[in-house]
């Protein structure tokens, strides 16, 4: 398969528009706001609906040129139905999970880029 060919297919189902459920919204993160070492694609059957299934990709390279990892994402997308495509373009924050990799309320000891910044606009908060 020729390089970029997944993302281009990617990009194909976003451009598509809001063609109804099943919905998936995928976003990036990464410890900084220029290496995305983790995707994840939750998929709501219908309106109010949990995201079920959620699926999440982890690398040590930028998981946006990875044409396997982008593959594979588009065929969990095939799976499902998918008819709707959300995605968040740029880097939406720390893939470090609160809780989960370090203490709820506080802020990830690994990816001290993000403490104190806005996830969307990656400015810091004053």
């Amino acid at each position: 398969m020729a390089q970029g060919n997944n993302k281009k297919r990617l990009n194909k189902h976003v451009k598509k528009g809001d063609k109804g459920f099943p919905i998936a919204t995928i976003a990036y993160y990464g410890p900084t706001d220029v290496i995305a070492s983790k995707v994840v694609v939750a998929i709501f059957a219908y309106q109010d609906a949990d995201p079920e299934p959620m699926k999440k990709w982890v690398s040590t390279s930028d998981v946006r040129k990875s044409e396997k990892i982008l593959g594979e994402l588009l065929d969990f997308l095939k799976e499902n139905d998918v008819k709707t495509v959300s995605l968040i373009d740029t880097i939406f924050g720390c893939p470090h999970e609160a809780g989960i990799d370090y203490p709820r309320g506080g802020y990830c000891p690994e990816c001290k880029y993000w403490i104190g910044r806005d996830r969307l606009s990656h400015e810091l908060i004053h």
